[in-house]
């Protein structure tokens, strides 16, 4: 089967006919759309798949769409479009200050929607799936104790590949969902208990301070990711 290679666009819009006509003005432009329909939905989303760029409303019903920037800021730079009826200088200047990379008001011209969001697509983001080996840790400040590397239990064994997975994926997102599958295999992908068991026993070995970390970090409601601070 032929990988799909098209620009893939997240629309994040609480509209499902804003969403549905999005989604045939980009496809017939020759994007990949995907859809969510809140705010958290939207950063799951890119946590788990990682966009090529964001279309992003404003007025989301749980949370904001200012709040979803900030928190994507915080390890994502795919490129994001605000697309909004608030059309009033300071909502512009708030949204491009979270970390909006450019601002559409509706109702909006199509053609110009796509003017902008291709190059906004073609702009370089945020390195995927960058891998390292554990070893590079090793001697630095995520040192694994001697018993964990050794692996001397089910639990040391299952801290070991949690923190291989993390290293693979480093400053990435990874979701409790991929994380549980890879760990404990499909059937535990709704058991979030055993992760949090897990992450605690992990920074206390590898954290000189677990419950303030600086390395094993809490994407609250999406994951954990690794940060090389």
């Amino acid at each position: 089967m032929t990988a799909d290679t098209r620009p893939h666009v997240l629309v994040v819009d609480d509209e499902i006919q804003i969403r549905r006509s999005l989604r045939l003005t980009l496809e017939s432009a020759g994007f990949r759309v995907g859809e969510a329909e809140t705010g958290q939905l939207g950063l799951s989303a890119t946590a788990a798949s990682p966009p090529d760029g964001i279309v992003l409303d404003l007025g989301l019903p749980d949370i904001g769409g200012n709040m979803v920037l900030r928190r994507l800021r915080e390890w994502s730079r795919v490129p994001v479009l605000v697309l909004t009826v608030r059309d009033a200088e300071d909502d512009k200047i708030a949204a491009l200050d979270a970390g909006a990379d450019d601002y559409l008001t509706k109702p909006f011209s199509s053609r110009e929607l796509i003017a902008r969001l291709r190059p906004c697509c073609a702009a370089p983001s945020r390195p995927r799936n960058r891998r390292c080996r554990l070893r590079r840790y090793r001697g630095g400040p995520l040192r694994p104790p001697s018993a964990a590397r050794r692996g001397r239990n089910q639990a040391d064994r299952q801290g070991i590949r949690l923190l291989r997975l993390l290293v693979q994926h480093r400053g990435r997102v990874v979701t409790h969902r991929e994380i549980l599958r890879q760990i404990w295999g499909p059937q535990a992908e709704d058991s979030t208990h055993y992760l949090r068991v897990q992450m605690t026993h992990l920074r206390k070995k590898l954290e000189a301070e677990p419950q303030q970390p600086r390395h094993l970090r809490t994407e609250s409601g999406i994951g954990y990711r690794l940060v090389e601070a």
